[in-house]
């Protein structure tokens, strides 16, 4: 089994996770001829991402080189890729065939438990509204300077 482009070389995954992520590594494997992947871009926490976002720079750029077995292991800035909710992975080109193969993606790295804070609503005063906090026990006085 593997996934395969339609029209060109060009292939777009968007990998949500439940949690957050520290992506240390990955791994890529395709067949021993043309159709294996020649360059990867890695975008983190774009949800949603299309072909037309593509164009902006990448988190980073890999170089990929021929693994049918899936031995090679591509390490990541790990700065970068430390609190990865969503990964895309971007293939814009392979070795010379009309379309990319891609038969494995491994990720390697840290998953922890996303910490989603419920909408918390809250109100603030400028300044506090007399009416709002009346005592009965204080009774209020005025002095006048003149």
């Amino acid at each position: 089994q593997f996934v395969e482009s339609d029209d060109d070389e060009e292939l777009l995954f968007n990998i949500p996770f439940t949690g957050s992520v520290k992506l240390k590594g990955v791994l890529v494997m395709g067949e021993d001829d043309g159709t294996h992947p020649a360059e990867m871009r890695l975008f983190r926490n774009i949800p949603h991402m299309s072909f037309d976002d593509t164009a902006r720079e990448a988190e980073q750029t890999f170089s990929l080189n021929r693994d049918p077995l899936g031995e090679l292991e591509y390490p990541t800035k790990i700065a970068r890729f430390s609190n990865v909710y969503h990964l895309s992975m971007h293939f814009p080109k392979n070795f010379g065939a009309e379309t990319t193969k891609i038969f494995y993606i491994g990720l390697k790295g840290e998953w922890t438990e996303a910490h989603r804070h419920e909408v918390t609503i809250c109100n603030y005063e400028a300044s506090a509204n007399p009416a709002d906090h009346r005592l009965e026990q204080i009774t209020p006085q005025t002095h006048f300077i003149s």
